[in-house]
């Protein structure tokens, strides 16, 4: 038998209470959506009031940068209108960026007039994908790092509007260490060698988490989330030291609960220090995969399974977080630092 397939479930008898509806409503800043018509929409209503989600925000706005400017800008106001017309005030959306011809000495101008013009268009926020320090090249076909002064402008746009830039740099650090034994994410690059980085492939990991924390200091009137917790969910300490240091940022969740849930008294702690800063998210949709961030967030269940084992190969416990700090990492926060959320939709 292989270890892929060892998976054995957990004969310990623990008290289990199954959460499959969050507690309060929430907001979920990290999702990505297509195909955006009245059914899509009907669907994920109908999941959304399921587990009680009161607002999902589309940080897709653009797609995924394809086709030019203005197709990607019709794109945006095609789904802000479908979201109006079929469900307002559930849906938020992000805009992204056209990266084509950066390095071009117009760039900088053009991509903070398409910044505006969406932000006028109904978009809320600005959303970087990791493409930005990977694959993203300029006019020259060099890596067009995360802080590129090109950026600047941009950055420094998105404060002035009251917007915030929800920003994903690099991947794990484990995808840039050797591919063996103690690796915990072998599984992982096991089943998708693709996400094997190495310091040439296409940098280290160090220098893009370096190059986007150089724009944390350089835009402090820019408010920032720092997706995926910035990759220091495994280390509280250096992600408290970050939160310290960079008072614009906050931290989402998306994809990091099972780095919580093997460490409940740690985070538990983490989370009501930082309550203020923290916001929930998901990433990837899956209704059915929400109850293991309920479960980990409010119960204080003991040894129950995650849902991705190349993700984490442990099991959970929870933290048993306190209804003050439920309310603002569910929806407080995501209210305060995104413009024109529908605060009805929420307790107060």
């Amino acid at each position: 038998m292989s270890f892929e397939d060892y998976n054995p479930p957990s004969t310990l008898k623990v008290p289990e209470h199954i959460v499959t509806r969050a507690k309060f409503p929430f907001v979920d800043i990290h999702s990505h959506q297509g195909g955006i018509n009245k059914e899509r929409i009907d669907q994920l209503l109908g999941e959304m009031n399921e587990i009680n989600m009161g607002v999902m925000v589309n940080l897709s706005g653009r797609g995924f940068g394809r086709g030019d400017s203005n197709s990607q800008q019709e794109y945006i106001k095609s789904m802000l209108g479908e979201f109006e017309t079929h469900a307002p005030g559930r849906f938020m959306v992000f805009t992204n960026i056209n990266f084509a011809g950066i390095g071009d000495e117009n760039w900088s101008r053009l991509a903070v007039k398409e910044l505006e013009e969406d932000v006028a268009a109904g978009a809320v926020g600005l959303k970087i994908y990791k493409s930005l320090g990977f694959s993203v090249k300029d006019v020259q076909g060099n890596r067009v790092p995360v802080d590129h002064p090109a950026l600047d402008p941009v950055w420094a746009k998105a404060g002035e509007l009251g917007i915030p830039v929800i920003i994903h740099s690099a991947d794990p650090a484990q995808f840039w260490q050797p591919m063996d034994a103690n690796n915990e994410r072998w599984l992982e690059l096991k089943l998708n060698p693709n996400r094997k980085r190495s310091d040439t492939n296409p940098v280290p990991f160090e220098q893009i988490i370096a190059e986007q924390h150089s724009v944390f200091a350089k835009h402090p009137k820019t408010t920032f989330i720092n997706a995926h917790m910035g990759w220091m969910a495994n280390d509280l300490d250096a992600a408290s030291a970050h939160l310290e240091k960079y008072p614009n940022v906050n931290f989402g969740i998306g994809a990091v609960i099972a780095e919580f849930g093997r460490q409940p008294r740690r985070a538990k702690e983490f989370f009501t220090k930082y309550q203020d800063r923290l916001l929930f998210g998901k990433d990837a949709y899956n209704k059915e995969e929400f109850y293991t961030y309920f479960r980990v967030l409010e119960t204080e269940d003991e040894y129950f399974p995650y849902y991705k084992k190349y993700h984490a190969f442990w099991s959970m416990y929870g933290l048993g977080l306190s209804d003050e700090v439920l309310k603002k990492v569910y929806y407080k926060n995501a209210l305060r630092i995104v413009p024109g959320m529908d605060k009805t939709l929420f307790p107060d």
